[in-house]
């Protein structure tokens, strides 16, 4: 398990070297674990976090229990309230860093729904 991880974390610095973000145009990057989903534009010429959202946010909460962060109909809810902020920063295009997960599940459900939203990638 740890030989996986080492290449997936390889792989993501790898992609992470190709994808730059600046502040007209920010990387949003993505992190997933088995319970949450979390997004964030980051700014690489300052080097600093422009806004970022969770399944744990409190934008987030919802009392319908089948959407949650760790499913497809949270990460997409997740992806929607990202881009709606992002929308209210100002920022309409973004470079899609996918962090070395495959582009499928909460990872392309998290994209749709910021494409709803208004993003352009």
């Amino acid at each position: 398990m740890d030989e996986n991880n080492r290449k997936r974390r390889h792989q993501s610095l790898i992609k992470k070297q190709k994808i730059f973000g600046t502040r007209m145009r920010p990387r949003l990057t993505l992190f997933r674990s088995l319970k949450h989903i979390y997004g964030i534009f980051v700014d690489d010429e300052e080097g600093k976090v422009i806004t970022g959202i969770s399944s744990l946010s409190p934008d987030f909460t919802s009392s319908d229990k089948s959407v949650m962060g760790g499913n497809v109909k949270g990460a997409e809810r997740v992806g929607s309230l990202l881009g709606k902020k992002a929308l209210q920063l100002g920022i309409k295009k973004v470079k899609f860093d996918r962090s070395g997960y495959s582009f499928g599940g909460r990872i392309k459900a998290f994209i749709e729904g910021a494409k709803k939203s208004g993003l352009n990638f």
